[in-house]
């Protein structure tokens, strides 16, 4: 398993993996933070009291919607989709993030690293 990245630089990725997640299926919060760990191979987690703030902020901005669903083994589940304003944003998101990696390749070198 990779080393964990700071919270300070993860943050700022939390909205493009939310919504690249839900681009594929539909999650509850404490599966969203399962998913972002395992497909970062460990190098990215998020704490649901880290999670949930930008998840209620996805959901204000209209491109995530939750709704409660009732779970026979225990406590509701608050399930999460992508509205199409969320799928609107992704593309732009994606070219802003390569970009953001193209340019820091080319002022520090991480891509040599």
């Amino acid at each position: 398993m990779k080393k964990s990245i700071s919270s300070k630089i993860s943050r700022g990725s939390a909205e493009l993996a939310i919504l690249s997640l839900l681009e594929k299926q539909v999650l509850y919060g404490f599966e969203i933070c399962k998913r972002i760990e395992e497909g970062s191979g460990g190098a990215l987690c998020f704490t649901l009291a880290s999670l949930y703030p930008m998840l209620y902020e996805l959901e204000k901005r209209g491109w995530i919607e939750g709704k409660w669903q009732a779970n026979q083994a225990g406590r509701d589940r608050r399930y999460y989709r992508l509205m199409p304003e969320g799928r609107r944003q992704l593309a732009p998101l994606r070219k802003q993030w390569h970009a953001f990696f193209v340019a820091l390749d080319q002022l520090a070198g991480v891509h040599h690293v």
